[in-house]
């Protein structure tokens, strides 16, 4: 009798203990195989019967060490360096996602719950009354800029003028700010005269910024340059015209008389 519990008591323990140990097994090096030869089933109570060699290959099913690793995929909240901003889907390191951007605040799960509420959101953004729309916080850093610009722009030929499509590259190509037609303004349409003028950006249809413009005269230099460049060349022409009436001089100077031989 006691050798039969004592029995029945060390099975139980080799079942906890291996129950064990393969929970605690790290995942990252487990790999799934299954048995080339299928075992026959047994009967009840009894315990399969294997074969030697054949029921001892396994063919590999998959590799989890090898295996791709799948990214998180979250919904900003708030605006995150070199990520997004808020209502953009990223995909991060499940590690960066749950040990920041979860724990913070600064994203959510990417649920249908939350695409719903997000999409939702941005059509609000887009198409909602000027009380319920909000400005991005990229957008709100462009407005910031912009007010801080002053666009130039070089009167290339005598036929130059100003229009929209021109203001929209010219945007482009010094700030590589892409400007859509419909959300620039000029004052009249084309401009040709020389001097000050100004644009205006909208932003999203929220917010306007006016922007000083001048247009430049076609010139290599500025006007204070040229001034400049105009007394040193009058400067050296003085010294040149110096220098040959003295050359003159001396070359049409008596020769001096040395003294006289006894």
């Amino acid at each position: 009798m006691w050798s039969f519990g004592r029995g029945v008591l060390q099975d139980l323990l080799r079942q906890v203990a291996a129950v064990r140990s393969f929970s605690l097994s790290p995942a990252q090096h487990t790999v799934i195989v299954e048995r080339m030869w299928e075992v026959p089933l047994s009967k009840l109570g009894r315990a399969p019967k294997l074969h030697p060699r054949r029921h001892r290959i396994y063919r590999l099913v998959e590799d989890l060490k090898r295996a791709p690793r799948v990214e998180l995929e979250l919904i900003l909240t708030q605006p995150v360096k070199k990520l997004g901003e808020r209502g953009d889907t990223v995909f991060v390191k499940k590690s960066f996602g749950r040990n920041k951007l979860l724990p913070q605040g600064l994203a959510v799960y990417a649920s249908p719950e939350n695409r719903q509420m997000f999409a939702e959101e941005r059509r609000k953004m887009r198409e909602g009354s000027p009380e319920e729309r909000v400005q991005t916080r990229t957008a709100q850093m462009t407005v910031k800029y912009l007010t801080r610009y002053k666009l130039e722009i070089t009167k290339t030929s005598d036929e130059f003028q100003l229009t929209k499509a021109v203001v929209c590259r010219q945007f482009d190509k010094k700030l590589g700010l892409v400007v859509p037609l419909h959300a620039l303004n000029l004052p009249f349409e084309p401009i040709k005269e020389l001097g000050e003028h100004w644009c205006e950006i909208t932003v999203n249809g929220l917010d306007t910024v006016r922007i000083p413009m001048w247009l430049l005269p076609n010139e290599g230099v500025s006007a204070s340059s040229q001034e400049e460049a105009e007394a040193a060349s009058e400067a050296s022409v003085e010294e040149t015209t110096s220098g040959d009436t003295q050359t003159r001089h001396d070359s049409t100077a008596p020769p001096s008389e040395g003294p006289e031989k006894n």
